[in-house]
C-alpha cells in the first residue's frame, strides 16, 4: 500500500521560477521539438538511409550497432509523428523511414541492419522496428514492396523460440515483436507470448509498482517500459486476441503507480536523477504519455500531459539537444560516463518514448484538457511507497523532489554486492546527482552510511533488509539492516547498472532509520555488530553531493555545508561525538565539474543510535531538528517547532 500526505506549504510561497499551467508546452511546441531532433540526424544516415551512425566514439557495442540504433530510435520518434499526423504532411519522414527499411533488410545491401542472431541489441531495436511498423501500418508497411514485407518478416523471425532474453523489460521485445509477426502472417508462438506474460506479472509489486526482473530494480524502467509496452501493446492489431482479458488489470496497475510517479516530477520538468540509462533523459515522460493514452482515472489528463511536457521541456532548456541538434551521451550536456557498456551513440534517441505525446492527434482529449499544475507546485506531497521501500517527499516552496531509499539497491536481500550509486545510496533528487565516476562505484560516499577500513575503503549496504516503512503522523519513517561489507574490486566489470564485483570482506551490521519531513531528513544509525577481526576506524554518514564549476562549502562545529547552482545541501550532527567535514571530488557528476559532499564522522560504538539531520533545498538551513532518543523511542523537534514522535520498529 501507498500512504499519502498531501498539505498546503508552510513556509514561503513556491519560489520564483516555477512556471504556471498557463506557461507549459503546446502540442505545437513538441511537434516542432520532434521535428528539430529528426531533421538533425538527417546528415548521419548512410547512403541507402538504412543507419544513421551520429558522430562521437563508438560504443561498446561496436559502428553497426550504433548505426542500427540511430534509424531504429529516430524510426520511433518518426512513427509517433506520422501517426499523430494521420499521415498527412509528413511524407518526407515516410518516404526517408521506407527507403531505410527496404535497404535494412537487404542481405545485399552494404548498410544492411545487423540480424537479430548476430547480436543481441538488434532483438531490442526490433521491437521498436514492429511497433512502429504496427502503427503507421497504412502509410509504410501496406506500402512496401512483397519483396520487403517478406524480408522484414525474415529479419524478425528469430524471436521465436529464443530463449536467451534477459529475464526483465526485454520480455516485451519478444511479445511485441510476435505480435507484429502473427498479424502480417509470420511465424509466432503462443507459448512465448504466455510465458513471457507471467514474467512479466511475475514482477509485479504493491502499488502498482514492478520491478525490472528479479532484483529490487526500481527505476524509470518500471515507467517507460514496464508500464509502456502494455499500453502499446494492447493497441496493435491483433494484441486483444492474445491478451486473454489482462488489459484492465495492466490499466488499473499503471493508474496506481501514476499517483506515485506524478509526484517524481520537479517543479523545474527535471525526473528523477536515479537508475541506470539515464542518457535516454526525456524517455522519463513516457508513462505520462501512456496514462493519457489509456485515460486512467486517477490522475487528471491535464496534469499528465503538464507532467511529460515539462520533463521535455527541462532537457530542452538545459543544453539537449547540443549545439548540433543532437543526442549526446549525458544529461544535460554530454557526459560521457553516464553511460552503461551497452550505450552508443545512436543509445540516447531511446529518449524518443518521451515524445510519445505527438503521436496523439491534434483532436485527442489529452490537447483540450484543463490546465493542472504538478502537485509540488500547489502543496508539499510525502508518500511512503511500499515496494522500493521509497519515502517521496516533495516540497512546493522550493520545487524539489527527494526520494529517501531503504529499499532498491539492484541485488536480493541478503546479497553481498557492490553498491550502484545509481540504485543502493540512501537518497536521490530531481535537484542532485549521485556521483558517478569511476571511485563512487567502490566508494560509496554521497547518501551513505558506512564504516571505513584503515585504507580508507568504505563500506557497501547493497542486500540490506528493510524494517519497515509508513507514513508517522506528521513524517513518514522507513528502515532497513545492512551486513556492511568492504570490497575489494575485480580487475574487470561490467557497468550495466549494478554495483561492483570483487572479494568481500564483512564489517559487521548497521541499521539505519529515516524519518523524513519536508527538507529535512533525521538519519539514526546503530552499529548493531562488528566482525572481531573487522577494525573499523570510523563511521562516515554522507548527506547529499551538489555539484556545478564551482561549489561554495561551509563548516561550523556541528554542520556541513554546500552550496551550488541555488541548492543547499547541509549535514548536522545531532547527537554529540560528530564531525563535520566537505568531501570533494572532480569530473564525478553530469551536473558539474566539481562537487562536494557534506559528511559527518563519529567514532565506532555499538549499541548506540546516533543521529544527524540531512538537508537538501534551494535555501541554507537555518537551524536543524534535534531529537531525543529513548531506547527505540525517538522525538524529533523540527525547526518550525513541531514534534513528532516515533518508534524505530
Amino acid at each position: 500500500m501507498t500512504y499519502e500526505r498531501t498539505v498546503a506549504p508552510t513556509a514561503m510561497s513556491p519560489r520564483e521560477g516555477h512556471a504556471s499551467p498557463d506557461a507549459e508546452w503546446s502540442r505545437d511546441d513538441l511537434l516542432a521539438y520532434a521535428d528539430g531532433l529528426l531533421a538533425a540526424v538527417r546528415p548521419w544516415a548512410s547512403e541507402n538511409g538504412a543507419r544513421i551512425t551520429l558522430p562521437g566514439a563508438s560504443g561498446g557495442y561496436g559502428i553497426d550497432v550504433d548505426g542500427l540504433e540511430g534509424f531504429v530510435r529516430t524510426f520511433l520518434l518518426a512513427g509517433f509523428r506520422i501517426a499523430g499526423a494521420r499521415g498527412e504532411g509528413v511524407d518526407d519522414l515516410i518516404d526517408f523511414y521506407s527507403r531505410g527499411i527496404v535497404a535494412g533488410v537487404d542481405p545485399s545491401s552494404p548498410d544492411r541492419w545487423v540480424r537479430l542472431d548476430e547480436h543481441a541489441q538488434a532483438k531490442v531495436e526490433a521491437a521498436s522496428i514492429a511497433l512502429i511498423l504496427d502503427m503507421t501500418r497504412p502509410w509504410i508497411w501496406d506500402r512496401l514492396d512483397e519483396t520487403t514485407q517478406h524480408r522484414m518478416i525474415d529479419y524478425l523471425a528469430p524471436v521465436v523460440g529464443d530463449d536467451s532474453y534477459p529475464k526483465n523489460n526485454w520480455l516485451w521485445f519478444r511479445v511485441v515483436v510476435q505480435t507484429f509477426l502473427r498479424s502480417v502472417g509470420g511465424p509466432w508462438s503462443q507459448a512465448d507470448i504466455a510465458q513471457d506474460l507471467a514474467q512479466h506479472d511475475s514482477f509485479v509489486r504493491e502499488g502498482g509498482w514492478i520491478s525490472d526482473g528479479d532484483d529490487r530494480a526500481y527505476d524509470h524502467y518500471v515507467g517507460w517500459a514496464l508500464h509502456l509496452y502494455p499500453v502499446l501493446w494492447s493497441r496493435m492489431q491483433g494484441a486483444g486476441e492474445l491478451a486473454g482479458g489482462r488489459t484492465e488489470g495492466d490499466l488499473a496497475r499503471l493508474d496506481t503507480f501514476l499517483q506515485d510517479a506524478i509526484a517524481l516530477v520537479g517543479a523545474d520538468g527535471s525526473p528523477l536523477i536515479q537508475g541506470r540509462s539515464l542518457v535516454y533523459r526525456f524517455a522519463a515522460a513516457a508513462p505520462y504519455w501512456a496514462g493519457a493514452i489509456a485515460q486512467v482515472p486517477s490522475v487528471p489528463l491535464g496534469q499528465l500531459r503538464r507532467a511529460a511536457s515539462d520533463i521535455v521541456r527541462h532537457f530542452a532548456e538545459n543544453g539537449a539537444p547540443n549545439d548540433q541538434g543532437l543526442l549526446d551521451l549525458g544529461w544535460h550536456g554530454e557526459w560521457r560516463r553516464l553511460a552503461q557498456n551497452y550505450s552508443g551513440t545512436g543509445s540516447p534517441y531511446w529518449a524518443s518514448k518521451g515524445l510519445l505525446g505527438v503521436a496523439l492527434p491534434a483532436d485527442h482529449p489529452v490537447w483540450s484538457a484543463p490546465a493542472e499544475p504538478l502537485p509540488i507546485e500547489t502543496v508539499d506531497v510525502l508518500r511512503a511507497v511500499q515496494a522500493p521501500a521509497w519515502i517521496i517527499s516533495a516540497t512546493a516552496d522550493d520545487g524539489i523532489v527527494r526520494v529517501i531509499n531503504h529499499g532498491a539497491d539492484h541485488a536480493r536481500p541478503g546479497d553481498l554486492v557492490g553498491d550502484s550509486p545509481l540504485y543502493a545510496r540512501l537518497g536521490y533528487s530531481t535537484a542532485a546527482s549521485p556521483l558517478l565516476n569511476g571511485d563512487a562505484w567502490a566508494e560509496p560516499l554521497e547518501q551513505s552510511v558506512a564504516l571505513l577500513h584503515a585504507d580508507g575503503r568504505a563500506t557497501h549496504r547493497a542486500g540490506m533488509r528493510v524494517q519497515g516503512i509508513r507514513r508517522d503522523g506528521d513524517a513518514a519513517i522507513a528502515g532497513s539492516e545492512a551486513t556492511a561489507h568492504w570490497i575489494a574490486p575485480d580487475a574487470t566489470q561490467t557497468r550495466h547498472g549494478s554495483g561492483i564485483t570483487g572479494e568481500v570482506e564483512v564489517a559487521g551490521t548497521v541499521t539505519t532509520w529515516s524519518i523524513v519531513r519536508g527538507a529535512w531528513e533525521v538519519r539514526l544509525v546503530r552499529i548493531d555488530r562488528i566482525e572481531a577481526d573487522a577494525a573499523p576506524t570510523a563511521l562516515r554518514i554522507g548527506g547529499w553531493a551538489l555539484a556545478a564549476d564551482a561549489v561554495d562549502d561551509t563548516l561550523s562545529a556541528t554542520a556541513a555545508s554546500a552550496s551550488a547552482r541555488g541548492r543547499h545541501s547541509t549535514i548536522a550532527a545531532v547527537t554529540p561525538g560528530g564531525v563535520p567535514s566537505i568531501e570533494a571530488r572532480r569530473d564525478a557528476s553530469p551536473l558539474g565539474a566539481a562537487a562536494s559532499v557534506p559528511v559527518i564522522t563519529y567514532p565506532v560504538l555499538t549499541g548506540e543510535w546516533i543521529a544527524t539531520a540531512v538537508h537538501l533545498s534551494d535555501r541554507a538551513a537555518a537551524s536543524a531538528p534535534s531529537a531525543r532518543i529513548d531506547g527505540d523511542d525517538v522525538a524529533v523537534v523540527w525547526p518550525d517547532s513541531t514534534t513528532t514522535e516515533h518508534r524505530l520498529a
